[in-house]
């Protein structure tokens, strides 16, 4: 990260990353196809939380609550990595196959929720659309956290922005 953010995403190249990680570049790509994988690596571990937090959910909630666990689970790993996150938002931001690759990713948190809500016994198309809206409430939660540094922890922006979302679809 420290080298996109130094030297700039593009000017950067995997005998840089290498490098500065004390690897060869053979051994680099052991790891890593290219170099904006190593941008996008914790997102098995965001699509893991978040589905592992689905299947732990109460058998009795509805199925954006049970979205709601996973993805807190998912929030409070995000927020450990505090400014990293940060950083790798404003690297992403600067590059449109970047921007093109987090919407990819996006899609398939929303897939691996979807069918974690089916496994669960949710019908296809309401545990699609909670998977859609729940990711959606998610990626404007953690841009509202990346914005405001000294704002609440991830965890608690999510929450409240799903109870936005479920003021949005359910009026009281």
């Amino acid at each position: 990260m420290e080298l996109f953010v130094e030297h700039g995403y593009e000017r950067t190249t995997t005998a840089d990353i290498a490098a500065r990680a004390g690897l060869s570049e053979r051994t680099y790509f052991r790891h890593f196809p290219d170099k904006r994988e190593v941008l996008f690596d914790a997102t098995h571990l965001l699509d893991s939380l978040v589905v592992d937090g689905i299947a732990a959910a109460p058998a009795d909630v509805a199925p954006l609550d049970a979205l709601g666990g996973g993805l807190h689970a998912g929030a409070v790993m995000l927020d450990g990595l505090g400014d990293h996150a940060r950083a790798r938002t404003a690297v992403i931001a600067s590059q449109a196959e970047l921007r093109e690759r987090e919407l990819a990713k996006m899609s398939g948190l929303v897939a691996a929720s979807a069918a974690a809500l089916v496994q669960r016994g949710v019908d296809e198309a309401p545990a699609l659309l909670a998977a859609e809206a729940g990711v959606a409430a998610f990626r404007v939660a953690f841009e509202r956290w990346v914005s405001t540094p000294a704002g609440p922890p991830l965890p608690d922006v999510v929450d409240a922005v799903l109870a936005e979302l479920r003021a949005v679809v359910a009026p009281a």
